[in-house]
């Protein structure tokens, strides 16, 4: 069963939606998700997860922007809530940024949190 938010838990930057949007359509996929979750690891305990995915899981949290779906998993979604997912592409930096409140410390390669 899916539980489709009207507030969303995890908030995708409309750069972010455009990426996700293109690499589907690179794929060839309209039938997949944009699934983030927390998983144990790192060295500060909890490491982010960003995947495509084709499952439903029950608990899942939904939220679709304009035609992109965005799921986490019922045990992730309490951390990150609030989180704001952003796509950057500069000299410095490529690929997806997670701002999550709900840190309350990093890693100083910034890849886990807690």
């Amino acid at each position: 069963m899916t539980d489709t938010q009207t507030t969303p838990g995890v908030v995708l930057t409309d750069v972010a939606v455009q990426k996700v949007r293109s690499l589907l359509e690179s794929e060839g996929r309209d039938d997949l998700s944009l699934r983030i979750a927390v998983q144990p690891g790192g060295c500060s305990g909890l490491r982010y997860q960003l995947y495509f995915d084709d499952r439903e899981l029950d608990g899942d949290v939904e939220t679709d922007y304009d035609g992109v779906k965005v799921v986490t998993d019922k045990m992730s979604a309490p951390y990150l809530s609030g989180a704001s997912i952003d796509f950057m592409d500069t000299i410095q930096q490529q690929g997806f940024t997670i701002d999550n409140p709900n840190a309350s410390g990093s890693c100083a390669c910034g890849d886990s949190f807690h």
